[in-house]
Protein backbone atom coordinates (compact mmCIF):
# COMPACT_ATOMS: atom_id res chain seq x y z
CA UNK A 1 0.00 0.00 0.00
CA UNK A 2 2.43 2.92 -1.21
CA UNK A 3 1.59 6.48 -0.44
CA UNK A 4 -0.03 6.95 -3.61
CA UNK A 5 -2.61 4.91 -3.01
CA UNK A 6 -3.03 6.29 0.31
CA UNK A 7 -3.19 10.03 -0.91
CA UNK A 8 -5.72 9.11 -3.22
CA UNK A 9 -8.15 8.04 -0.79
CA UNK A 10 -8.02 10.84 1.60
CA UNK A 11 -7.92 13.27 -1.96
CA UNK A 12 -10.12 15.34 -1.37
CA UNK A 13 -9.74 15.75 2.89
CA UNK A 14 -5.76 16.17 2.58
CA UNK A 15 -6.31 18.96 -0.19
CA UNK A 16 -8.87 20.85 2.42
CA UNK A 17 -6.51 19.89 5.26
CA UNK A 18 -3.88 21.39 3.21
CA UNK A 19 -5.28 24.30 2.36
CA UNK A 20 -6.12 24.87 5.75
CA UNK A 21 -3.11 23.95 7.55
CA UNK A 22 -0.01 24.18 4.77
CA UNK A 23 1.13 20.52 5.87
CA UNK A 24 2.37 18.48 3.31
CA UNK A 25 -0.41 16.62 1.49
CA UNK A 26 2.03 13.73 1.10
CA UNK A 27 2.41 13.41 4.85
CA UNK A 28 -1.45 13.84 5.66
CA UNK A 29 -2.65 10.67 4.31
CA UNK A 30 -0.62 8.10 6.25
CA UNK A 31 -1.67 10.61 9.23
CA UNK A 32 -5.09 10.13 8.67
CA UNK A 33 -4.57 6.41 7.91
CA UNK A 34 -2.97 6.04 11.42
CA UNK A 35 -5.67 8.10 13.04
CA UNK A 36 -8.24 5.36 11.75
CA UNK A 37 -6.24 2.25 12.76
CA UNK A 38 -5.57 3.72 16.05
CA UNK A 39 -9.60 4.67 16.47
CA UNK A 40 -10.03 0.92 15.05
CA UNK A 41 -8.12 -0.59 18.14
CA UNK A 42 -9.31 1.10 20.39
CA UNK A 43 -13.12 0.10 19.55
CA UNK A 44 -12.03 -3.36 18.09
CA UNK A 45 -10.57 -3.67 22.18
CA UNK A 46 -13.26 -2.78 23.74
CA UNK A 47 -16.39 -4.99 21.55
CA UNK A 48 -14.08 -8.01 21.94
CA UNK A 49 -13.05 -7.50 25.51
CA UNK A 50 -16.83 -7.81 26.81
CA UNK A 51 -17.70 -10.25 24.28
CA UNK A 52 -15.49 -12.53 25.25
CA UNK A 53 -15.08 -11.92 28.94
CA UNK A 54 -19.28 -11.29 29.25
CA UNK A 55 -19.53 -14.81 31.01
CA UNK A 56 -16.45 -15.36 32.69
CA UNK A 57 -16.60 -15.24 36.40
CA UNK A 58 -13.15 -15.59 37.55
CA UNK A 59 -11.44 -12.03 38.27
CA UNK A 60 -8.01 -13.99 36.94
CA UNK A 61 -9.26 -15.23 33.68
CA UNK A 62 -10.81 -11.79 32.61
CA UNK A 63 -7.63 -9.88 33.10
CA UNK A 64 -5.77 -12.68 31.04
CA UNK A 65 -8.23 -12.48 28.12
CA UNK A 66 -8.54 -8.60 28.15
CA UNK A 67 -4.50 -8.84 28.25
CA UNK A 68 -4.14 -10.98 25.16
CA UNK A 69 -6.69 -9.37 23.11
CA UNK A 70 -5.18 -5.73 23.95
CA UNK A 71 -1.41 -7.19 22.98
CA UNK A 72 -2.97 -9.47 19.72
CA UNK A 73 -4.83 -5.75 18.36
CA UNK A 74 -1.88 -4.14 19.47
CA UNK A 75 0.43 -6.04 17.50
CA UNK A 76 -1.56 -5.64 14.40
CA UNK A 77 -1.90 -2.44 14.35
CA UNK A 78 1.32 -1.42 14.60
CA UNK A 79 2.16 -3.85 12.02
CA UNK A 80 -0.12 -1.63 9.91
CA UNK A 81 0.53 1.54 10.81
CA UNK A 82 4.30 0.50 9.74
CA UNK A 83 3.53 -1.07 6.19
CA UNK A 84 1.86 2.37 5.77
CA UNK A 85 5.20 4.38 6.74
CA UNK A 86 7.44 2.12 5.29
CA UNK A 87 6.06 1.33 2.18
CA UNK A 88 7.21 3.53 -0.58
CA UNK A 89 10.15 5.22 1.26
CA UNK A 90 13.35 4.01 -0.90
CA UNK A 91 16.26 3.71 1.31
CA UNK A 92 14.49 1.99 3.80
CA UNK A 93 17.52 0.91 5.53
CA UNK A 94 18.86 5.03 5.99
CA UNK A 95 15.52 5.55 6.92
CA UNK A 96 14.94 3.02 9.70
CA UNK A 97 18.64 3.69 10.72
CA UNK A 98 18.21 7.46 11.15
CA UNK A 99 14.71 6.77 12.89
CA UNK A 100 16.08 4.39 15.32
CA UNK A 101 19.31 6.48 16.07
CA UNK A 102 16.61 9.19 17.43
CA UNK A 103 14.55 7.08 18.99
CA UNK A 104 17.30 5.63 20.95
CA UNK A 105 17.97 9.06 21.98
CA UNK A 106 14.56 10.54 22.62
CA UNK A 107 12.75 6.98 24.03
CA UNK A 108 15.93 5.65 26.31
CA UNK A 109 13.13 5.16 29.41
CA UNK A 110 10.62 2.96 27.54
CA UNK A 111 13.32 0.96 25.54
CA UNK A 112 14.36 0.50 29.24
CA UNK A 113 10.90 -0.45 30.49
CA UNK A 114 10.08 -2.60 27.30
CA UNK A 115 13.22 -4.48 27.89
CA UNK A 116 12.04 -4.76 31.77
CA UNK A 117 8.95 -6.10 30.28
CA UNK A 118 10.52 -8.99 28.07
CA UNK A 119 12.76 -9.62 31.05
CA UNK A 120 9.48 -10.48 33.27
CA UNK A 121 7.67 -11.93 30.41
CA UNK A 122 10.26 -14.53 29.72
CA UNK A 123 12.62 -14.93 33.19
CA UNK A 124 9.34 -14.33 35.59
CA UNK A 125 10.62 -13.09 38.76
CA UNK A 126 6.80 -12.58 39.55
CA UNK A 127 3.19 -13.31 37.79
CA UNK A 128 -0.25 -11.33 38.58
CA UNK A 129 -1.14 -12.45 41.93
CA UNK A 130 2.51 -12.32 43.57
CA UNK A 131 2.97 -10.97 46.33
CA UNK A 132 6.52 -9.00 46.06
CA UNK A 133 9.15 -6.77 47.49
CA UNK A 134 11.07 -4.60 45.23
CA UNK A 135 13.30 -1.33 46.39
CA UNK A 136 11.33 0.17 49.05
CA UNK A 137 8.22 -1.00 47.88
CA UNK A 138 6.00 -4.22 48.86
CA UNK A 139 2.90 -5.33 47.58
CA UNK A 140 0.23 -7.33 45.55
CA UNK A 141 1.06 -7.81 41.73
CA UNK A 142 -2.25 -6.12 40.17
CA UNK A 143 -0.92 -5.81 36.86
CA UNK A 144 1.72 -5.48 34.29
CA UNK A 145 2.15 -3.97 31.01
CA UNK A 146 5.02 -2.76 28.41
CA UNK A 147 6.01 0.02 30.26
CA UNK A 148 4.64 -0.58 33.46
CA UNK A 149 3.80 -2.78 36.13
CA UNK A 150 1.57 -2.60 39.62
CA UNK A 151 1.21 -3.51 43.26
CA UNK A 152 -1.42 -2.68 45.32
CA UNK A 153 0.65 -1.89 48.20
CA UNK A 154 0.91 -3.38 51.59
CA UNK A 155 3.02 -2.29 55.07
CA UNK A 156 4.21 1.63 54.85
CA UNK A 157 2.01 2.78 57.55
CA UNK A 158 0.21 -0.42 58.12
CA UNK A 159 1.59 -2.87 60.60
CA UNK A 160 2.01 -6.50 59.53
CA UNK A 161 1.99 -6.83 55.69
CA UNK A 162 -1.54 -5.37 55.64
CA UNK A 163 -2.86 -4.09 52.67
CA UNK A 164 -2.82 0.28 52.66
CA UNK A 165 -5.46 0.46 49.40
CA UNK A 166 -2.82 2.70 47.33
CA UNK A 167 -1.96 0.86 43.89
CA UNK A 168 1.70 1.85 43.35
CA UNK A 169 2.54 1.77 39.74
CA UNK A 170 6.37 1.06 39.03
CA UNK A 171 8.67 1.56 35.73
CA UNK A 172 9.78 -1.95 34.61
CA UNK A 173 13.32 -0.99 34.15
CA UNK A 174 13.36 -1.25 38.13
CA UNK A 175 13.76 -4.48 37.93
CA UNK A 176 17.41 -3.91 36.56
CA UNK A 177 18.11 -1.39 39.08
CA UNK A 178 16.57 -3.19 42.17
CA UNK A 179 16.58 -6.63 44.17
CA UNK A 180 12.83 -8.18 43.69
CA UNK A 181 12.10 -10.46 46.76
CA UNK A 182 9.14 -12.70 46.51
CA UNK A 183 6.88 -13.86 49.18
CA UNK A 184 4.69 -16.66 47.12
CA UNK A 185 6.60 -17.15 43.56
CA UNK A 186 7.10 -20.90 43.94
CA UNK A 187 6.61 -21.27 47.87
CA UNK A 188 3.82 -19.65 49.34
CA UNK A 189 5.30 -19.56 52.91
CA UNK A 190 7.18 -17.50 55.21
CA UNK A 191 8.90 -17.68 58.46
CA UNK A 192 7.49 -15.73 60.91
CA UNK A 193 8.66 -14.98 64.66
CA UNK A 194 7.14 -13.87 68.03
CA UNK A 195 9.15 -12.89 70.86
CA UNK A 196 8.17 -13.51 73.76
CA UNK A 197 10.10 -12.42 77.23
CA UNK A 198 9.48 -13.97 80.76
CA UNK A 199 11.00 -12.59 84.19
CA UNK A 200 14.07 -14.55 85.08
CA UNK A 201 12.16 -15.70 88.19
CA UNK A 202 9.42 -17.46 85.63
CA UNK A 203 9.36 -21.04 85.28
CA UNK A 204 11.05 -20.83 81.65
CA UNK A 205 10.73 -24.35 80.75
CA UNK A 206 7.56 -24.27 81.29
CA UNK A 207 6.46 -21.34 79.28
CA UNK A 208 8.78 -22.54 76.77
CA UNK A 209 6.82 -26.14 76.26
CA UNK A 210 3.15 -24.02 76.10
CA UNK A 211 4.40 -21.73 73.78
CA UNK A 212 5.85 -25.05 71.30
CA UNK A 213 2.70 -26.47 72.09
CA UNK A 214 0.78 -23.46 70.42
CA UNK A 215 2.69 -23.08 67.78
CA UNK A 216 2.39 -26.75 66.67
CA UNK A 217 -1.37 -26.31 67.11
CA UNK A 218 -1.37 -23.54 64.55
CA UNK A 219 1.02 -24.99 62.03
CA UNK A 220 0.51 -28.57 62.30
CA UNK A 221 -2.09 -28.88 59.26
CA UNK A 222 0.30 -26.73 57.06
CA UNK A 223 3.27 -29.44 57.24
CA UNK A 224 1.71 -31.36 54.85
CA UNK A 225 1.54 -28.76 52.23
CA UNK A 226 4.26 -27.02 53.04
CA UNK A 227 6.52 -30.17 52.57
CA UNK A 228 4.98 -31.18 48.71
CA UNK A 229 5.27 -27.10 47.54
CA UNK A 230 8.86 -27.42 48.84
CA UNK A 231 9.53 -30.43 47.06
CA UNK A 232 8.46 -28.30 43.80
CA UNK A 233 10.79 -25.80 44.20
CA UNK A 234 13.82 -27.56 45.03
CA UNK A 235 13.59 -28.42 41.69
CA UNK A 236 13.93 -25.29 40.13
CA UNK A 237 15.88 -23.71 43.14
CA UNK A 238 18.21 -24.61 45.80
CA UNK A 239 15.96 -24.65 48.58
CA UNK A 240 16.19 -27.20 51.40
CA UNK A 241 15.04 -26.66 55.11
CA UNK A 242 16.63 -29.24 57.70
CA UNK A 243 13.09 -28.42 60.04
CA UNK A 244 9.91 -27.18 58.60
CA UNK A 245 8.46 -27.44 62.28
CA UNK A 246 7.67 -24.62 64.59
CA UNK A 247 10.59 -24.25 67.57
CA UNK A 248 10.90 -21.96 70.20
CA UNK A 249 14.82 -20.38 70.80
CA UNK A 250 16.02 -19.40 74.33
CA UNK A 251 18.39 -16.37 75.35
CA UNK A 252 18.36 -14.10 77.93
CA UNK A 253 18.38 -10.22 77.96
CA UNK A 254 18.59 -7.65 80.40
CA UNK A 255 15.10 -7.59 81.82
CA UNK A 256 14.60 -11.83 81.23
CA UNK A 257 14.24 -14.71 79.40
CA UNK A 258 13.86 -14.18 75.42
CA UNK A 259 11.52 -16.95 74.04
CA UNK A 260 11.43 -16.69 70.45
CA UNK A 261 8.57 -18.60 68.63
CA UNK A 262 9.65 -19.59 65.03
CA UNK A 263 7.00 -20.95 62.66
CA UNK A 264 6.04 -21.33 59.25
CA UNK A 265 2.58 -19.77 57.69
CA UNK A 266 1.22 -18.60 54.66
CA UNK A 267 2.84 -15.31 53.20
CA UNK A 268 -0.52 -13.75 53.08
CA UNK A 269 -1.58 -14.65 56.96
CA UNK A 270 1.15 -13.66 59.16
CA UNK A 271 -1.09 -11.21 61.06
CA UNK A 272 -4.40 -13.34 61.41
CA UNK A 273 -1.48 -16.29 62.31
CA UNK A 274 0.38 -14.13 64.92
CA UNK A 275 -2.63 -12.41 66.46
CA UNK A 276 -5.00 -16.09 66.99
CA UNK A 277 -1.21 -17.20 68.47
CA UNK A 278 -1.27 -14.33 70.99
CA UNK A 279 -4.64 -14.55 72.26
CA UNK A 280 -3.67 -18.57 73.42
CA UNK A 281 -0.10 -17.33 74.77
CA UNK A 282 -2.52 -14.32 76.83
CA UNK A 283 -5.30 -17.31 77.71
CA UNK A 284 -2.09 -19.39 78.31
CA UNK A 285 -0.23 -17.33 81.16
CA UNK A 286 -2.99 -16.11 82.51
CA UNK A 287 -3.79 -19.89 83.95
CA UNK A 288 -0.30 -19.83 85.09
CA UNK A 289 0.64 -18.19 88.14
CA UNK A 290 4.54 -19.19 87.63
CA UNK A 291 4.95 -17.26 84.21
CA UNK A 292 4.93 -13.79 83.85
CA UNK A 293 5.95 -11.38 81.35
CA UNK A 294 9.10 -8.90 81.59
CA UNK A 295 8.74 -5.31 80.60
CA UNK A 296 11.77 -2.37 81.50
CA UNK A 297 11.01 -1.25 85.05
CA UNK A 298 12.59 0.42 87.49
CA UNK A 299 13.80 -1.05 91.26
CA UNK A 300 14.22 0.20 94.39
CA UNK A 301 16.84 -2.11 96.50
CA UNK A 302 16.97 -1.33 100.27
CA UNK A 303 19.95 -3.05 102.24
CA UNK A 304 18.67 -3.06 104.89
CA UNK A 305 14.64 -4.31 104.39
CA UNK A 306 16.31 -6.77 102.36
CA UNK A 307 18.50 -8.21 105.06
CA UNK A 308 21.82 -7.87 103.73
CA UNK A 309 24.91 -6.42 105.13
CA UNK A 310 25.65 -2.44 104.91
CA UNK A 311 27.88 -1.28 102.00
CA UNK A 312 29.86 1.46 104.23
CA UNK A 313 32.48 -0.05 106.31
CA UNK A 314 31.46 0.17 110.42
CA UNK A 315 33.14 2.80 112.08
CA UNK A 316 36.29 2.22 113.53
CA UNK A 317 35.92 1.80 118.02
CA UNK A 318 37.56 4.26 119.75
CA UNK A 319 41.05 4.53 120.94
CA UNK A 320 40.83 3.08 124.89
Amino acid sequence: MGNTVVSGRWQGFSAWLETLTGADAGMLGPLLDTLVIALCFLLLRRILGRALTRNVDDSGRRYTISKVISYGLGIIALAMVAQIWISGRGDISTYLGILSAGLAVALKDPIVNLAGWLFILVRQPFSVGDRIEIGDVAGDVVDTGPLTFSLLEIGNWVRDDQSTGRIVHLPNGVVFNESVASYTHGFEYIWNELAVTVTFESDWEKARDLLTDIAWRHSRELIDDVEKQLEQTSRKYMVTYKHLTPIVWVSVADIGVNLDIRYLCRARARRSTAGAMWADILRGFADNSDMDFAYPTNRLYNHKVEGKMPMRAQDPPPPA
